[in-house]
């Protein structure tokens, strides 16, 4: 029997145009009549049990070699000294593997996923359980076991260049855009969650989402500290999140990574598991317009210090809940659909005029189209600053930046864009250097990007904050001819082409003439 290709990695960047796509592909392949969202469990629940088994395998391993100095390679305790999973006989990836052709596959995974719970607490009741359900064909379940056993993803080297956390992301993406609207609801593009935490610097302190999704928010502020040469421990993840099967998927996010955070499932709204939390950051991407909150069940509720929310839209309960939960110095900054910066229906202008003139406004975003998986709906990003003297910066009280980065971007395929770096620097730089942040350069006023205003200037635009209506038209390059030279070349311009019109005119004329017109 022919050897199988291993998928090796083309490069450490996390591009997508490597094996992270390759295994895509193939895994797509196998999908045959099966929902998007029902295989997305499927899938992930597969890489997760290799890449703890991988693990696990290399530090067995190594207590084999060690076994006549006193190592006990079947010690779960051997293995929870290095972060490591407990992985018990019946789940090892070997095991499966070599049973991947049996028809009793999916009782096996489903057995290896509950005694992996039993043995590792942090993951109990995360893991799918449902691979022997009938409707699950098993041959395509032994081939994707296959293909999946042809990536070493929890190898030490491995989780030094975070593979399965490129597959994850990739794949959680790309099961998004197959999804569309559903997926779109707990997935935000990586670039979207970078400009949030490149502009909040998240270095230290407690960290909440509220609709944490898939913990992408959690899982790029780590990055953001370790890439600043930070200790990832010294922030406090809190989140929480509504859909059980996506709650899942938060956890195991987490987990891949080694990151501990106290992430909750209920609604938000009607049953906060963080009641008392205030955060020093909070970064969120709410469910856009979201009209079925049940709204009118919390008319009286203390959150709504700002005026009470529509029933028939959350935006304004999601930033009020935000307001709610900062600390006396916090920050948020979290995604909102364009309406938020302007709409007047069911008293939100008067909830956004009252959040503005509590001077909780820092920073408004304009992002351009198509950088959703889910929506055309168009997008912006709200900073709010709890104490906009405080210190740590320059006092910015009475002041709000806007930037329009509508025109940013690169189209990735012929319905996605996204943010590049430079942009993303661009977009945070601009930000830090307003708040008065060293080394970043003096801030300054661009026409047709960004504008410093006044509260004063604010209330003249009835308290809109839409980013056009403050930074203006982006000035023309300067070509250095004077104006009335200018204006003089062009008048000649101008009659020249007059001249040749009228030569023009009077040659059809004469042509028309001679044929008998």
């Amino acid at each position: 029997m022919a050897r199988k290709k291993k998928i090796e990695p083309k490069s450490n960047n996390g591009t997508t145009v490597g094996y992270e796509a390759q295994l895509w592909q193939m895994a797509d392949a196998l999908r045959g009549s099966m929902d998007a969202a029902e295989y997305k469990h499927v899938v992930l629940g597969l890489i997760f049990l290799k890449y703890i088994s991988d693990a696990f395998g290399e530090q067995h391993e190594k207590l084999m070699a060690e076994a006549d100095q006193g190592a006990d390679p079947e010690d779960p305790d051997e293995y929870r000294a290095v972060n490591i999973f407990w992985v018990p006989r019946e789940a090892r990836w070997s095991y499966l593997k070599d049973n991947a052709k049996q028809s009793i596959i999916g009782q096996l995974i489903d057995n290896a996923m509950t005694s992996i719970e039993r043995d590792n607490p942090s993951l109990k009741g995360v893991l799918p359980k449902d691979y022997a359900r009938p409707a699950l064909d098993k041959q395509r379940l032994g081939q994707l076991i296959d293909l999946v056993s042809n990536i070493s993803i929890g190898d030490e080297e491995s989780r030094s260049r975070d593979v399965l956390g490129r597959v994850y992301e990739y794949f959680l993406s790309q099961f998004a855009s197959a999804e569309g609207k559903k997926g779109g609801e707990f997935y935000t593009p990586r670039c979207v969650v970078k400009v949030l935490v490149e502009m909040l610097e998240p270095y230290k302190g407690r960290v909440y989402d509220p609709c944490c999704g898939s913990s992408g928010m959690f899982v790029q502020s780590e990055e953001f500290i370790a890439a600043h040469g930070g200790k990832v421990g010294d922030i406090s993840i809190y989140g929480q999140e509504s859909n059980y099967t996506t709650w899942r998927l938060a956890k195991m996010n987490l987990a891949i990574r080694g990151i501990e955070g106290q992430i909750a499932h209920g609604d938000t709204f009607h049953n906060d598991q963080h009641p008392d939390l205030k955060a020093d950051y909070i970064l969120a991407n709410p469910p856009f317009n979201m009209s079925d909150w049940r709204g009118e069940l919390l008319r009286e509720d203390k959150r709504w210090q700002y005026g009470v929310p529509p029933a028939s839209n959350a935006n304004f309960a999601w930033v009020q809940h935000m307001i709610y939960h900062l600390a006396p110095t916090g920050i948020a900054g979290f995604v909102l659909a364009n309406g938020s910066m302007s709409s007047n229906q069911s008293g939100e202008g008067d909830i956004r005029k009252n959040i503005v003139e509590a001077d909780l406004v820092d920073c408004m975003v304009a992002l351009p189209g198509q950088l959703f998986y889910s929506t055309q709906i168009p997008a912006c990003l709200w900073f709010l600053s709890r104490d906009k003297k405080n210190h740590k910066f320059r006092d910015r009280r009475g002041n709000v930046l806007f930037i329009d980065a509508r025109k940013m971007g690169r189209m990735v395929d012929r319905t996605h864009r996204e943010l590049t770096d430079e942009d993303i620097a661009r977009i945070a730089n601009t930000y830090h250097a307003w708040r008065g942040e060293k080394d970043v350069g003096e801030y300054a006023d661009v026409p047709g990007f960004c504008k410093s205003a006044t509260i004063e200037e604010i209330r003249k635009h009835g308290h809109v904050l839409t980013p056009g209506r403050y930074v203006g038209a982006e000035e023309k390059e300067d070509d250095g001819e004077p104006f009335e030279e200018k204006m003089q070349r062009l008048v000649a311009q101008l009659r020249e082409q007059q001249a040749e019109a009228a030569k023009l005119d009077s040659a059809i004329a004469a042509n028309l003439k001679e044929l008998g017109f």
